[in-house]
């Protein structure tokens, strides 16, 4: 596919350049379908084994992916209190070991996974395994070895992509509806400059979709529309984490410093963990919420802990999940109000650290 678009050169047909555009479209949608079928585990029954995911606890779930020998063990012996085996030879973690961060009142579940090799999606070194535990992950750090270069970036980013996890990405704005008769519908409220509606009939065709309404909210690629196709792609946060910081120069650590969502850190002399942790939190977007009985000071000791853009209603829900059915109004201190107290009603959304008194009926 590469070669084929770079062979084009603006002196070319339009004619010629549309019409590729459109076969360059519809070898994308084959090459996703054929990719999909690829990596279907298969069918037959095997002897059961070790389990490898575990459960999910805490308030949020963060995935440690790597190659084998960056340091993913040894950072989770120096955030949590688990200790998971470090030594200098590969493949040093078989299975997936859980810890605990306690971090601002939140229980952080860190898993330790083994490390990935190239060819991963395909089933390599129990690569499926370790790619399905991280689409369950809220976060995922990608630990990297700084003395590598942007080598193993490259090469994760790839196997995760394959398997459909999107890292740092949105979730294309296109409105995608199967129907069962009437043709397929074809809107847009921008200008498409990468797609058209032969390109997207196309690959509906592709698929055996013949009746739907779609709609184009943003100038979307045919990769991002085969995405909204497919519909079982993960979009989460990562975070670049480059370890052994202390083995390269100091031109280099700030070079990797500025890319976009990294962080630079060193394991061995436990350098930049703070800032980690604080880089974790933005990106987990966990907000505290206090509680106070009427009468008595806020109890800051046990703290609710809740999804960014969470509302009062969210908060009667952790708290039991009668109490919004009993809910008369509630009292907040906070950023969140225009002034302390302010008398809110179910649908007031909390911020962080906001304290929160609820009056029953």
């Amino acid at each position: 596919l590469e070669t084929i678009s770079n062979s084009l050169s603006p002196s070319c047909c339009p004619y010629v350049v549309a019409a590729t555009e459109y076969h360059l479209g519809l070898l994308k949608a084959k090459l996703a379908k054929y990719r999909a079928q690829l990596l279907e585990p298969s069918k037959s029954s095997a002897a059961k084994g070790e389990g490898f995911d575990v459960m999910k606890s805490g308030d949020a779930r963060v995935a440690l992916i790597g190659f084998p020998s960056v340091g993913k063990s040894t950072f989770l012996s120096l955030m949590t209190s688990t200790a998971s085996e470090a030594a200098s030879y590969e493949f040093t973690t078989l299975t997936c070991i859980p810890g605990v961060i306690e971090y601002k009142g939140a229980n952080i579940q860190l898993l330790d996974l083994p490390g990935i090799i190239e060819g991963a999606a395909q089933g390599k070194g129990r690569g499926r395994q370790v790619i399905a535990v991280a689409r369950t992950a809220d976060v995922v750090i990608m630990m990297l070895d700084a003395t590598k270069g942007e080598v193993q970036r490259a090469l994760l980013e790839k196997e995760l992509e394959s398997v459909g996890i999107r890292l740092n990405k949105t979730k294309p704005n296109i409105y995608f509806k199967p129907k069962k008769g009437g043709g397929i519908s074809f809107n847009s409220t921008v200008t498409l400059t990468q797609c058209s509606e032969k390109l997207v009939q196309l690959i509906l065709h592709e698929y055996k979709i013949f009746n739907a309404e779609v709609l184009f909210r943003e100038d979307c690629s045919p990769d991002e529309f085969i995405d909204v196709i497919v519909g079982n792609r993960v979009y989460m946060p990562c975070l670049y984490v480059y370890n052994k910081i202390d083995q390269i120069s100091m031109e280099e650590v700030d070079r990797l410093a500025r890319r976009p969502h990294s962080v630079v850190i060193s394991c061995g002399m436990k350098l930049n963990l703070d800032y980690l942790l604080e880089k974790l939190w933005e990106y987990l977007a966990l907000t505290c919420i206090y509680t106070k009985k009427r009468g008595q000071r806020p109890d800051f000791t046990d703290a609710i802990i809740l999804r960014k853009g969470a509302s009062v209603e969210h908060v009667c829900h952790r708290i039991h999940r009668s109490l919004a059915s009993q809910f008369k109004y509630a009292l907040v201190w906070g950023t969140s109000t225009k002034y302390s107290p302010q008398r809110v009603g179910l649908t007031h959304m909390m911020e962080h650290e906001d304290v929160i008194q609820i009056v029953k009926k």
